[in-house]
C-alpha cells in the first residue's frame, strides 16, 4: 500500500470501478494513487457483488492478486471513535438521504482529511468540511 492513501471512496465509487461503469475513470486514477475505503463500505461493496452471485471470499482473492486489495485500496476498520463520527454525521446528512455506510465513509475521509468519491450526487448538496468528489 503507498505510505498514504489519495481519497476515500465509497461503495458506490468501488462498484461503478468494478462493473466499468460511467465515473470508473476517476476510481482507477484514485486507486492508482493510493485509496482507502472503510470496512463497513467494503462490506457493502462485497454485499453488492455477492447478490449478482459473487463469492465475496473469490472476489477479495482475486482482487488482492490483482494488487488491488491491500496494495492500492487499503481497508480500514471502524472502530469505536469511528463509529461515534458516524453517528454525530446523522443529523447533518438526515436530508439528504445518507445512510450508515454513506457516513462511514464520509467519517472516513474527514479523519483522514482526504477528498470523499462516490457515485451518489446527494453527497454534494452536504456541507460537512470534507470533499466530495462525484464520480459522474
Amino acid at each position: 500500500m503507498t505510505a498514504r492513501p489519495a481519497a476515500v471512496l465509497d461503495a458506490s465509487a468501488l462498484m461503478a470501478w468494478s462493473l466499468g461503469e460511467p465515473g470508473k475513470d476517476r476510481v482507477t486514477e484514485a486507486l492508482d494513487a493510493g485509496a482507502a475505503i472503510s470496512a463497513a463500505n467494503w462490506a457493502e461493496f462485497l454485499t453488492k457483488a455477492a447478490e449478482t452471485g459473487e463469492d465475496p471470499d473469490a472476489l477479495s482473492t482475486r482482487l488482492t492478486k490483482l494488487g488491488i486489495l491491500g496494495t492500492l485500496l487499503s481497508v480500514h476498520p471502524l472502530d469505536e471513535a469511528a463509529a461515534r463520527e458516524v453517528a454525530r454525521l446523522r443529523t447533518a446528512t438526515r436530508a439528504a438521504g445518507l445512510s450508515l455506510g454513506d457516513r462511514a465513509c464520509l467519517a472516513l475521509a474527514k479523519a483522514l482529511g482526504l477528498p470523499a468519491l462516490t457515485a451518489d450526487r446527494a453527497w454534494a448538496r452536504v456541507k460537512l468540511g470534507v470533499t466530495v468528489r462525484v464520480i459522474r
